[in-house]
């Protein structure tokens, strides 16, 4: 073993020794995400329907049944989750399981039927501004809506003169971004997205280099094993990755305002895993490509569905089934919500578990394949 981290080690000095040899493009990679950052910072988004919704409701009747099938019919609305309590819908938020909740207190029907206001609390997911207007003017145009037509019913139970109320009375809560500033929704989004572009460009022509300028013999006649030479050829990219991610995140935090409400480590830890395996996806891209223009066709193929289908831009609930469940076979999908997580709701290991686990198969599964394509071609 000890022979084997010795091994690894040199190729990882060699590595190393490519990249300070080369300040101007050392300069670039590093300069590179927060230029990124600056340029995209802002973005807008499409239209936005079937945002997912928990529903708890806890009167169950004709009222408040009528208020759940006008919100789910409406289109705005995916009727995702029937919660048990306003707790549960707050847990499924923080989760980002869904998008808007709704809680319906036990006094919301008897209050209607006797000529009174029926309050109900509408929860919305305010880290992604798009989503959350497109709710709120949703919400209360139904709420209205619904309103009216119980109005009307009183007017022709009771005739003229009776006092009018508002008979559904929906309160607003914006939950993680308040403010509404689609700044606070982009930020972590590109963070996750400028590294995943930087982590392949960086790797894809690891190997493919060494194969154009005849380097690559003199390490396959080495003692050096498979797995050595794939984490040697990936360990140096990753200390230059993590400095990105640091300067990203600074970046974002002290220029745009948008501060990690969570925990740094968690960030940084899951952030070394979805490096690991982005870098690792790099290399099996050198590997399999004959040509730097290979790799980089490559590595473009993956980079450019990215920005469409991880849900940088577009909200991915409202994206078609084929292309929504493609979005799942990119690593930077779970990293996505990972990021905002952490940075806009402060969330816990706990609550990204759902995320967490995929993409760290996905890291795994990643550098073996690396592994065993190179020994392929030993």
């Amino acid at each position: 073993m000890r022979q084997s981290f010795r091994r690894m080690f040199t190729i990882v000095r060699k590595e190393w020794l490519h990249i300070i040899r080369d300040p101007r493009t050392l300069g670039l990679v590093i300069v590179m995400p927060v230029m990124m950052l600056f340029l995209l910072g802002y973005a807008v988004a499409n239209d936005v329907t079937d945002i997912p919704m928990a529903v708890a409701d806890l009167s169950q009747t004709e009222n408040s049944r009528t208020l759940v099938d006008k919100l789910a019919v409406s289109g705005f609305f995916r009727y995702t989750y029937s919660a048990q309590s306003e707790n549960e819908i707050l847990k499924l938020l923080d989760e980002g399981t869904v998008k808007a909740g709704l809680y319906i207190p036990e006094d919301f029907g008897r209050n209607i039927s006797t000529g009174e206001t029926g309050t109900i609390q509408f929860y919305i997911d305010g880290s992604n501004p798009t989503v959350a207007q497109t709710a709120q003017l949703a919400a209360e145009t139904i709420s209205q809506s619904m309103s009216q037509e119980i109005l009307i019913n009183r007017l022709e139970r009771s005739g003229s003169g009776m006092q009018l109320n508002l008979p559904v009375d929906a309160r607003l809560r914006y939950l993680y971004n308040p403010d509404m500033k689609r700044m606070n929704f982009m930020i972590p989004g590109l963070v996750a997205i400028i590294l995943q572009i930087q982590t392949l460009l960086l790797t894809a022509f690891a190997i493919v280099r060494e194969r154009e300028q005849g380097t690559l013999e003199q390490l396959i006649v080495t003692p050096v094993r498979s797995w050595e030479l794939m984490l040697g050829k990936i360990l140096p990219f990753v200390v230059v990755a993590f400095v990105n991610v640091v300067m990203t995140v600074a970046v974002g935090a002290i220029w745009f305002g948008v501060k990690v409400a969570g925990s740094i480590t968690l960030l940084a830890v899951l952030s070394l895993i979805f490096l690991l395996g982005s870098l690792g996806l790099g290399v099996f891209i050198s590997n399999i490509s004959k040509t730097q223009m290979q790799a980089m066709y490559m590595a473009s193929f993956i980079m450019m569905p990215s920005f469409i289908l991880a849900g940088l831009l577009f909200p991915r609930e409202n994206m078609p089934w084929l292309a929504y469940y493609a979005g799942y076979l990119l690593p930077v999908t779970y990293f996505l919500e990972i990021v905002r997580g952490i940075i806009l709701k402060g969330a816990e290991f706990a609550s990204l578990w759902v995320w967490i686990w995929p993409m760290a198969v996905f890291s795994i599964i990643v550098f073996f394949a690396s592994v065993l394509m190179f020994q392929k071609r030993l």
